[in-house]
């Protein structure tokens, strides 16, 4: 039996800890760009995007368990068995993470300003304020891990009852959605990728793993909670998915042309009015805040160790968040070159950090506390992880496309 076991805390404080790591990896790859993905995506494939929703589910499930399993039995931050596996990998894997959320995180800022301007008609510049002030208090909370794991919860549950409301008055041919699903009439293998890349890619997969061994769940007794809860993340951000998707689809197979600029929100008016249109608002400022507080969080817990006071930790969060948020007010949107080198960055940190795991799973025994990894989930990780290589040649176009 493995030395490091789950920490005595309460059957409340363990199950709520378990549901604040599985819905902050859920809301983290729920933000403004997994919105715009999955508009045009449903826009551009109409019913046969349900097929690639299935097949990038499929394959996020397979990353999630592997990366979940290793992080949780060794007890190890991704940046910290990364140097244990290769010194100097962790901290190559660290940088890729802070760079790649300190960029993305100004565009979360400005998300959230775009929210709460659908919502309740707020200048932009205010609404990104007021939420990185929320964002900031949560951090700054005397009990800040119980306020984080609570706030998460909250606004996910939120998100998926407001989308399921627009998926049911959209109306959605289901039959044909479903049809699809399994025998698609046509397969677009870039934009599979691209939704894994969006799901599990950058410090999207490390952000629930990292919360749940920080607050005290590891250890090879904890593998059933584990493993349930690393897959019932990507269910929850699958079903939101879908959801929007239905959404989407619903309005675009009523004959609707979407053409502005937001295609989001203007189907989100088609499906319901005036209320949907406030909808989409409350829906994009969720996922943006959310996705806020995730990259901070797992921003700093890469360049931080378990030996960092919690305190401490919740002060450099906060300058993360509030240097986004100043940058934010001065160029009044994340630059869209350094968006580009970031989702490179993003694409990147999957086949490194994943690769890192798997290794220690198969030949790093010891940091895995003695434990005997599964043979079959070994190799359902390495197909994936050849995945994640051609995601990350693909990536690196958009290196390319900064110098031409």
């Amino acid at each position: 039996m493995a030395d490091v076991k789950v920490s005595n805390t309460s059957t409340g404080s363990h199950r709520t800890a378990l549901l604040g790591a599985m819905f902050l990896m859920a809301t983290s790859a729920i933000g403004p760009g997994f919105i715009t993905q999955t508009t045009v995506f449903t826009v551009q494939l109409g019913a046969s995007f349900a097929f690639a929703i299935l097949a990038s589910i499929l394959v996020d499930i397979a990353v999630q368990l592997n990366v979940w399993r290793v992080i949780g039995i060794s007890g190890m931050r991704a940046q910290e068995l990364g140097n244990k596996v290769l010194p100097g990998i962790g901290w190559v894997l660290a940088g890729l993470v802070f760079i790649g959320g300190l960029v993305f995180n100004i565009g979360n800022i400005a998300g959230t300003g775009l929210g709460l301007n659908a919502m309740l008609g707020l200048d932009p510049k205010i609404g990104g304020i007021i939420s990185a002030v929320i964002a900031i208090l949560i951090f700054l909370s005397k009990k800040a891990g119980m306020a984080l794991d609570r706030i998460v919860v909250l606004l996910g549950a939120i998100m998926i009852l407001l989308m399921l409301y627009v998926a049911i008055v959209a109306a959605p041919p289901i039959g044909e959605a479903l049809k699809n699903t399994i025998l698609p009439e046509k397969v677009n293998f870039l934009v599979i990728t691209t939704l894994i890349g969006g799901t599990v890619g950058g410090y999207i997969t490390y952000a629930g793993a990292h919360r749940m061994i920080d607050s005290g769940v590891h250890g090879e007794d904890a593998i059933k909670d584990i493993s349930r809860t690393s897959v019932l993340s990507i269910i929850i951000t699958g079903v939101m998915r879908v959801l929007l998707f239905l959404a989407i689809f619903g309005v675009v197979a009523g004959g609707v042309a979407l053409t502005s600029n937001n295609m989001a929100a203007e189907a989100f008016g088609h499906a319901a009015g005036e209320i949907g249109i406030r909808m989409f608002g409350v829906v994009l400022w969720a996922a943006a805040l959310t996705s806020v507080i995730g990259a901070a969080y797992t921003s700093i817990s890469f360049v931080t160790s378990r030996a960092t006071s919690e305190r401490k930790r919740n002060i450099y969060t906060v300058i993360f968040i509030a240097f986004c948020a100043v940058v934010y007010i001065l160029i009044n949107q994340a630059p869209q070159a350094l968006l580009v080198f970031a989702g490179a960055f993003n694409g990147l940190i999957l086949p490194v950090g994943f690769g890192v795991v798997l290794y220690a799973a198969w030949r790093r025994r010891d940091l895995l506390h003695g434990y005997k990894y599964p043979v079959g989930l070994l190799v359902i990780g390495v197909l994936a992880w050849l995945l994640t290589v051609f995601l990350a040649w693909n990536s690196l176009a958009g290196i390319a496309s900064l110098f031409k």
